[in-house]
């Protein structure tokens, strides 16, 4: 059972920033020796779910099965999608679904708008908690010991020159989008990129989700976000927090 575990912890330490690894970077990623690293990624490899070119091990279309058994069986998501496609249709920009997972914003359900140009979200693909939009709001959910607990144990990596990294300013950050019931990453993830995101409130008041649309800087402002989106994801946040 150890084995399975390092060999799961080497495959969740392909994401978003990390598409290829040597393994080294397994080893580090999952804080495993190189040996049990170096075992995991050619075992993975036998197996058919990466591919190997001599230095770097990267993911194959199998890899797909493993999330796949959770989308297919999961009753979030299910539920989530027919109000993410209505949103999408109402705004005509991508729209999805979050949930969180140690210290990470985890994309679980998506309504991708018809644009040329995608900004590459994808289900399965998570977004650090402190400076996106569904990572703050998922945060505001939180005991306010569990988000200085989140802050505490991360370093808050800049992503852009807008990023927030400072924790005093983190946290302000999250209390606000507690207080407003949204939040808004303006360009902190990537340039050019806004986003607004919604909490989900289950039937107990509880924060399950967080549903959010993303849409180019040159499209939309802020105040825009706020007078033509806000309203819009707040109702289908509603309407699926009453189903849970």
């Amino acid at each position: 059972m150890a084995g399975l575990a390092k060999g799961l912890a080497v495959i969740e330490a392909f994401g978003e920033t990390s598409s290829q690894l040597t393994v080294a970077e397994a080893a580090r990623l999952t804080d495993v020796t190189r040996a049990a690293a170096r075992r995991c990624l050619l075992t993975l490899t036998e197996l058919g779910y990466l591919t190997h070119d001599g230095k770097y091990f990267r993911p194959t279309p199998r890899m797909l099965r493993l999330g796949g058994a959770y989308l297919d069986t999961a009753t979030l998501p299910a539920l989530a999608q027919p109000h993410l496609v209505a949103a999408r249709d109402a705004l005509a920009e991508s729209v999805s679904l979050a949930v969180w997972q140690d210290g990470w914003s985890v994309f679980v359900a998506r309504a991708e708008a018809e644009r040329i140009v995608s900004t590459g979200v994808r289900v399965g693909a998570r977004l650090p908690g402190h400076c996106s939009a569904t990572g703050r709001v998922l945060l505001a959910g939180l005991p306010d010991e569990a988000v200085a607990g989140f802050l505490a144990r991360g370093r808050p990596q800049r992503r852009t020159a807008k990023t927030l990294v400072d924790p005093a300013e983190i946290t302000r950050a999250v209390e606000t989008a507690r207080a407003d019931g949204f939040a808004i990453s303006d360009e902190e993830l990537e340039l050019g990129m806004r986003a607004m995101a919604v909490p989900v409130l289950d039937t107990r008041g509880r924060t399950v989700a967080a549903m959010s649309v993303s849409a180019s800087s040159a499209r939309i402002t802020v105040e825009e976000m706020r007078r033509d989106f806000l309203p819009v994801l707040v109702d289908h946040a509603t309407r699926l927090g009453r189903m849970l």
